[in-house]
């Protein structure tokens, strides 16, 4: 899998979970986010631009038998039922992901296997009196 295919599944699969209702965001695991601060450290010196890594909150990997595994790690809207959440997640995440594949690697069959962590909950903005 090159990097750019890697990048691909991930912004794929970030988008379908952040279309879910009741997702506020994706969480980055601890490498993305030192990744994201060693680059803004680089920025002020004068060298680049910061900016957030691709597909950051999921992972993904593919297995010798071609099954492609990928862990999404969510941050939910407390006002939601969080297993109800990570089911659509799953599922859309899956969906996306699946139709992305079979779009750009049609020549081996797919399986798609997608693992939801929900990372915290968090309350919803303050909301404007009726």
């Amino acid at each position: 899998m090159t990097t750019a295919e890697r990048e691909a599944v991930q912004q794929a699969a970030a988008r379908a979970a952040l279309g879910v209702r009741g997702v506020v965001a994706l969480q980055p695991a601890l490498a993305e986010r030192l990744a994201l601060a060693a680059s803004r450290v680089f920025e002020a010196v004068g060298s680049g631009a910061a900016r957030a890594p691709v597909g950051a909150g999921v992972r993904c990997e593919i297995a010798p038998d071609g099954v492609w595994h990928l862990w999404v790690r969510c941050i939910l809207d407390e006002d939601h039922r969080v297993v109800d959440v990570a089911r659509q997640v799953r599922a859309d995440v899956k969906a996306a992901v699946s139709t992305y594949l079979a779009q750009h690697d049609a020549a081996q069959p797919l399986t798609v296997r997608v693992v939801v962590s929900v990372t915290r909950t968090i309350r919803p903005a303050a909301r404007e009196p009726a």
